[in-house]
């Protein structure tokens, strides 16, 4: 059974309604159709330290996460859009992911080789590709492999004030993005499980 882990770096806490929340329940749901177990984690709901070690300390949350980032074939990073750019919240994830450069396998391989990450971008102003661009980078230079269009993401009318999660019906352009997403993603993760990376 491939595993996905969707980290929503809202920076809403639970339960204030999410637009990220929403298309990353649509994308699990999409990966589900394609035989994904997933789960969801609201990563502002932890205390997570800034720091780029694996733990940084008494009272720091962010092992549990990794536990979890670590047990999932596939990362899904969600994230709304502020000023153009991704979240802090999200920038907290990347800088604690930096952890895993100096992670190996018992090949020697990087500890996230062989492992999947997609993005969902959600926001009422521009700015999903250049987020996008900054995600897939960091993802990639950690060791994650990134899927054909691994991205889904809405924006909304330029200067409005509307949220996806206000949307009575997701656009079908959205639905038909999150759903080759994770036909793709699951499709990738499941041929690096039978063969990673040569050591």
């Amino acid at each position: 059974m491939v595993r996905a882990l969707a980290l929503n770096c809202t920076l809403k806490p639970a339960p204030a309604p999410s637009s990220t929340e929403k298309l990353l329940r649509e994308v699990v749901a999409a990966l589900g159709d394609a035989g994904v177990e997933s789960e969801l984690a609201r990563v502002v709901d932890y205390d997570v330290r800034p720091g780029v070690e694996k733990d940084m300390g008494a009272g720091d949350q962010w092992p549990a996460l990794r536990e979890k980032v670590l047990a999932a074939d596939i990362l899904v990073l969600g994230t709304p859009t502020w000023m153009g750019h991704h979240s802090s919240i999200a920038a907290r994830v990347l800088e604690r992911l930096d952890a895993e450069l100096s992670e190996t396998d018992d090949q020697g391989r990087p500890i996230l080789f062989g492992k999947v990450a997609v993005v969902a971008v959600v926001g009422n102003e521009d700015g999903a590709h250049k987020i996008t661009a900054d995600l897939f980078q960091a993802l990639n230079d950690v060791g994650y492999t990134i899927p054909a269009q691994g991205v889904t993401y809405w924006n909304g009318e330029a200067m409005g004030s509307t949220d996806y999660r206000e949307l009575e019906t997701t656009p079908e352009s959205t639905a038909g993005t999150t759903a080759t997403v994770a036909a793709n993603a699951a499709h990738l993760a499941t041929l690096l499980a039978g063969a990673n990376y040569p050591a």
